[in-house]
């Protein structure tokens, strides 16, 4: 692909988040994204077969761009502890973002295409940041940082903790206290007082 094609999926790709954040998934419509983005429909289909196909771009995208901002902001210097509260960090940045946040288009593909399909984009991702959590909490417990006798068993419980706040923050709402409230609980749960 062309330099120009890659800034033309990349724009569809921006302009249809935008619509999926307003409309959820399930009453975004081809013709929806061809109207944001001021394209022909012929030009959207060059790009994109479906909805779907341009949802799951979006969050593979979104993954990556995630991966990239973490993995830049870690220096060596950075203790387990440090990366950790980084991680968490970021995890509250988007739960508090609820008007940017694509959380009810995720679900609302999920429960409608169905959560057992081995390329599933949330488990694949829940996958991941339970492996991250795993190796961060075993650096952490080898430094002496951290007490845990279950490390993935750990990773989990936090992940699912961060889930469960993404879904309240698009429910009944959650404040800045509370997401902070977790998240200390969090990590008085590892750290080893000194």
């Amino acid at each position: 692909m062309g330099e120009k094609s890659a800034q033309k999926k990349k724009y569809i790709l921006d302009t249809a988040r935008k619509v999926f954040v307003e409309k959820g998934f399930k009453n975004v419509t081809m013709k929806d994204i061809v109207e944001a983005c001021g394209i022909s429909r012929g030009g959207l289909y060059l790009y994109f077969d479906s909805t779907e196909q341009i949802l799951l771009e979006i969050l593979q995208m979104e993954a990556e761009e995630t991966d990239d901002v973490f993995t830049g902001q870690i220096s060596e210097e950075d203790t387990a502890a440090d990366i950790l509260t980084l991680f968490l960090k970021e995890q509250k940045k988007e739960l508090l973002q609820k008007k940017s946040n694509l959380t009810v288009a995720v679900y609302e593909y999920f429960f409608e295409h169905g959560l057992e399909d081995k390329n599933n984009t949330l488990r694949r991702q829940f996958d991941a940041g339970v492996k991250v959590l795993v190796k961060l909490i075993e650096a952490g417990i080898a430094t002496g940082e951290f007490y845990c006798e279950n490390p993935k068993g750990a990773a989990c419980n936090i992940m699912y903790v961060l889930e469960g706040m993404k879904i309240n923050s698009q429910t009944f709402g959650i404040t800045e206290k509370m997401v902070d409230e977790q998240l200390l609980y969090i990590m008085e749960g590892l750290l080893i007082d000194t």
